[in-house]
This record gives C-alpha cells, structure tokens and sequence, in this order.
C-alpha cells in the first residue's frame, strides 16, 4: 500500500442495524457520536434503519408483482394490430 493512502480518521466502525439489531465491523471514516463495547473492545458506533441484512430485496420478503398477467393483457388487446 502507498503510504498516507488513507485519511487520518480511517478505522474500524461498528454499524447497527436499528431494525434487527444486526451489528457488523468494518474500516470507515464517518464521524461517530456514540460508541458500542464488542468484545472489549470499544468502536465509534453508528446507527443505520436498514442495510443487507433487513432490506426485503436481499432477505427475500420481498413481495413480486406478476407481471404476466399485464403482458397478456396486453397482447389480447394489441398484440394483433401490427399484422395484416
């Protein structure tokens, strides 16, 4: 690595997930009120209302809209209008 690649601030933060209560570690620079002990040790705490672990896309909850029954709905009333 090049030497001071990196800002001064860039260290390990904890991001929760307020939704699900999920905690993970990673290297950041965003500034941080609050701090969380994990396993004694302590890390600038940050708080987030969804990420990877809740959001219905990346959990499969999320809900799918047939769009089969539209695209047939279209051809019976179009579909036939381009041939002669």
């Amino acid at each position: 690595m090049k030497k001071d690649l990196h800002p001064a601030d860039y260290r390990e933060v904890a991001f929760k997930d307020m939704s699900n209560d999920e905690v993970f570690i990673t290297r950041s620079t965003v500034a941080a009120k609050e701090t969380i002990t994990i396993d004694g040790v302590e890390y600038p705490l940050v708080k987030l209302e969804i990420t990877s672990s809740s959001h219905p896309f990346f959990t499969g909850k999320q809900k799918l809209v047939d769009t089969a029954g539209r695209v047939d709905k279209f051809m019976s009333r179009y579909g036939n209008r381009g041939k002669k």
